[in-house]
């Protein structure tokens, strides 16, 4: 996965979804709070962190841990590129 890929909103959920067995809906999902989400636990925060940095992204697990909706994660992926 390249950089590029996390760039849209809807690319980052279907990402997400995919890559973590998640059931997200596109867009209403990425504003659902994380422990409302389908599924979600601290095992897929993991598991999403290791997706982040295999594709480039170095978001620092503390901004991910602050961060309360996949658009929070998603805004943070934008940032730090």
């Amino acid at each position: 996965m390249s950089a590029a890929d996390l760039t849209g909103l809807d690319a980052f959920l279907r990402i997400v979804g995919d890559d973590l067995g998640l059931d997200v809906e596109h867009p209403a999902g990425a504003d659902l709070a994380l422990t409302e989400v389908p599924g979600w636990d601290s095992l897929n925060l993991l598991r999403l962190v290791v997706l982040l940095a295999e594709s480039g992204h170095r978001v620092p697990v503390h901004r991910l841990l602050e961060a309360q909706s996949l658009r929070d994660i998603h805004t943070l992926v934008k940032e730090y590129g």
